[in-house]
């Protein structure tokens, strides 16, 4: 161990101390730490009460949050849940739902005391977030970019593949659905087990393609269409650019092709026989144990949680890459858009009514917004968790990285309350990105050996340029940001639901029968028996509203 490694341990312990002492007694201000409670609607991972950085950042800015995770409930339970009681955490994900229970403080009030905050969005963009009321209620926390950021994460929705099944192939160029398919069924017929990583005289069948379809999880079965017609992530439908027209993706011709397509390799043994049925934590641990060579979703939702243990395996070729799959060659996909483009307006951060202290919690947020204190969330210590080049540019070593995977080690260690905002792109000394994931030789470093290998087979050093990026397709980008804040109490909003239950109901079906055109013409009958026509003028409304407005903009 390096001795600036020792003596930053060292100082650790002294600090540890010293903040265990100040929960208990008053500091030299007479002022205690402040304690504060979150809830977040999305499971999550509870670190150690003793968290080292936890413990470093309160005894810097006098506050520190306990966070709750969404568990054994769906989202829409445990917000109906804190809504009857009429009891809340401090923080809470805020939504409509909240608002219009009254459950919520309204934010821009207060804000002119913390710049951090008042700051972390142009008036503009501040304005997206206002309510009937015209208050603003809830702050994003991801997709803030102040800056440029270097374009190497994909973190949304692709068809990810693992790369030992790239490289069985000899590292093929696949663009297309069929291409993907034909490639999963040719290595499963002369592949069809593996033997555990750990007991090697264990085999286990390997699992070509699996789906989720957990609760809201969904969206990776119903999503797909979209993107293989070369549409970005609108969620809830597609705009033709040319035309500034909202189109229905659900009953596309493409959709057709792909469900269709599902079935088939559904009745092949290809696509999960347990799909259906399978809980979110079932397909996590079905990819975590190596046997599962391909699935569409948002590398966020799996990679946090499997990765670790991909890579700790005694054979690392498990790992995971994502490919530009549309429906046909010739079109351009828009898997993944620029950093930034995608903000959501439906949700965020809120402080409640039950908060005891709202100019305790205005400031908790915008001290986490402090670089100083970013680059401890993500980054860690200086010395311990990372080093600087002589140039200034961060890195970590091979030791830094292992223990970074450690989940012991930073359960015990890392704090990034990463449900708190955060600003992305690069610090401000303009050379390092504000988390190492998102620094590109940081990120290269840090991926298992086959993903490099992977990646270097296709020329590329990241995922980003297995997709190619692309530019947000106008000012109305992203849609969903308005359809998830529709509600019952509209129209538009009941037809939206509707909608969701019918494909929640019908897609798995689709998938799974033997009579594919007879459960296809159904499912469209039932959703077509809902109006959906209503949503989309609301949507096409809402789109003309957003073009308006970037309009009048400009002339100003």
């Amino acid at each position: 161990m390096k001795k600036k490694t020792i003596i930053g341990l060292v100082l650790i312990g002294v600090m540890l101390v010293i903040f265990l002492t100040a929960r208990i007694t008053d500091d030299g201000k007479n002022q205690k730490i402040k304690e504060f409670t979150a809830f977040f609607d999305v499971p999550g991972n509870m670190i150690n009460e003793d968290n080292e950085i936890k413990e470093l950042i309160a005894q810097k800015i006098g506050a520190y949050c306990q966070e709750q995770w969404l568990s054994g409930k769906s989202a829409d339970e445990a917000i109906a849940s804190y809504i009857a009681s009429g009891e809340y955490t401090d923080f809470i994900s805020g939504n409509t739902a909240l608002y219009e229970a009254g459950a919520l403080i309204p934010i821009d009030m207060y804000w002119d005391n913390y710049p951090n905050i008042k700051n972390f969005l142009p008036a503009e963009i501040w304005d997206r977030f206002r309510q009937a009321d015209g208050h603003v209620y809830w702050i994003p926390q991801f997709g803030i970019v102040h800056g440029k950021v270097e374009e190497v994460l994909h973190e949304g929705e692709a068809f990810w593949i693992q790369t030992r099944v790239l490289k069985w192939a000899g590292y093929p160029d696949i663009c297309t659905l069929d291409e993907y398919f034909a490639l999963l069924e040719a290595y499963v017929a002369e592949n069809p087990v593996m033997e555990n990583p750990f007991r090697q005289e264990e085999i286990m069948e390997n699992i070509p393609f699996t789906i989720l379809c957990d609760d809201w999880r969904y969206f990776c079965l119903e999503n797909p269409p979209q993107f293989l017609d070369g549409f970005p992530n609108d969620g809830s439908c597609m705009v033709d650019t040319n035309t500034r027209t909202v189109l229905d993706y659900n009953t596309s011709e493409t959709a057709k092709r792909y469900f269709k397509k599902l079935n088939e390799e559904y009745n092949k043994g290809i696509v999960d026989q347990e799909f259906f049925t399978q809980s979110y934590q079932e397909y996590l641990e079905k990819i975590a144990s190596g046997r599962v060579l391909g699935m569409v979703d948002q590398w966020w939702q799996f990679a946090y949680s499997v990765n670790t243990s991909l890579e700790n395996m005694p054979v690392q070729n498990y790992g995971y890459v994502p490919l530009p799959i549309t429906i046909d060659r010739g079109i351009q996909n828009q898997w993944h858009i620029k950093r930034g483009a995608e903000l959501s307006v439906a949700d965020g951060i809120s402080i409640t009514v039950s908060c005891e202290d709202l100019k305790g919690a205005m400031q908790f947020i915008n001290d986490l917004l402090d670089e100083e204190i970013l680059k401890l969330r993500y980054w860690g210590i200086e010395g311990i968790d990372y080093d600087v080049y002589v140039n200034g540019v961060y890195y970590r070593t091979p030791e830094q990285r292992e223990r970074a995977k450690n989940l012991d080690y930073s359960n015990a260690h890392f704090c990034m309350y990463s449900y708190f905002p955060r600003i992305e792109g690069m610090l401000s000394d303009g050379i390092n990105a504000f988390s190492p994931e998102y620094q590109a030789d940081e990120f290269l470093n840090a991926l298992a050996p086959d993903v490099k290998e992977c990646l270097a087979a296709y020329g590329c050093r990241n995922y980003v340029e297995m997709l190619g990026t692309n530019n947000a397709p106008g000012p109305w980008f992203p849609m969903y940001s308005y359809s998830e804040m529709l509600t019952s109490e509209t129209e538009a909003g009941r037809v939206w639901e509707k909608m969701k239950s019918i494909k929640i109901d019908y897609l798995p079906r689709v998938v799974m029968t033997e009579n594919f055109e007879e459960m296809w013409q159904q499912y469209m009958e039932d959703y077509t028996a809902c109006q959906p026509e209503i949503f989309f003028e609301e949507m096409q409304r809402e789109l003309e509203r957003r073009i308006g407005v970037v309009k009048q903009t400009k002339i100003k």
